[in-house]
């Protein structure tokens, strides 16, 4: 694990705002019966978790800017540091009473990610990275997979929702052909964090989504990274914080992926 005055600032502020989410959690259950339903709680959720964060981490690094999923950009005096926050990814899940879900955290200096952490809280699991630190779920160091073929691999993906614009299902059901008809076999959890993770972690060889948000993706980005993995947008460009998908593998698995997202049509 890594113990930088940083990591003990970011871990701190995940497993105060976790505690509150685990117990939020422990509540849905009983609201997926009640007329109401439970939407108007997980928001309530969302934005407290979002709010401890913010405090947490402003009380710690004053002037640090922040981008948040819920409540937009803050700027800071300190023009080259920026938190990229989200509270809650997998939103999805936690409103389904599914326990895959997580608080990601990313700090970028200077336009470049240099630490990053996703917290599961229900299962306690932590990812955290530093640049040059490596990679490590709670006290193990994490590798990439050494798969070579991805008629060997698995595979991630994120599937759009419903309300997504057409263009994205259809280019979507492209690339899941092409993909589903090479690689080994395919999974869709609903948590672009955590799938990130996955990658670093060797359980995922792969991962392709699109029409993701930078604080979605900002924190495992550099986890695989740290864990000697390799990423890029879905089209090989490097810019995936602003065009907002993502490839990510090891070394021999994320250019078979990528050739075959970039191919689909």
């Amino acid at each position: 694990m890594i113990r930088s005055a940083l990591m003990n600032v970011m871990t701190a502020a995940a497993l105060k705002a976790g505690r509150g989410l685990k117990r939020d959690f422990g509540e849905v259950e009983n609201l997926q019966v009640s007329i109401k339903g439970p939407g108007d709680f997980v928001s309530a959720a969302d934005r407290k978790a979002e709010k401890v964060l913010y405090q947490e981490l402003s009380k710690a690094r004053p002037g640090y800017g922040f981008v948040l999923e819920e409540s937009g950009t803050i700027e800071g005096a300190d023009k080259t540091h920026i938190w990229y926050i989200d509270p809650l990814d997998g939103t999805t899940n936690f409103l389904h009473g599914l326990p895959i879900f997580a608080i990601s955290i990313a700090l970028a200096r200077e336009g470049q990610i240099v630490a990053g952490l996703v917290y599961n809280p229900v299962t306690d699991d932590m990812y955290v990275a530093e640049k040059g630190q490596g990679a490590y779920l709670n006290n193990r160091r994490l590798r990439v997979a050494a798969r070579r073929d991805i008629g060997d691999a698995l595979i991630g993906c994120g599937i759009p929702h419903l309300g997504k614009r057409a263009e994205h299902h259809a280019r979507f059901k492209a690339e899941f052909a092409a993909v589903m008809a090479r690689a080994g076999n395919l999974r869709r959890l609903g948590a672009a964090a955590l799938d990130l993770c996955f990658v670093a972690s060797g359980s995922y060889d792969g991962f392709w989504e699109r029409g993701l948000k930078p604080w979605d993706i900002a924190a495992g980005v550099l986890i695989i990274r740290e864990a000697g993995g390799f990423v890029s947008d879905a089209d090989g460009g490097p810019d995936f914080l602003t065009s907002g998908s993502i490839c990510a593998g090891n070394e021999a698995i994320y250019p078979q992926l990528l050739a075959l997202t970039r191919a689909a049509v």
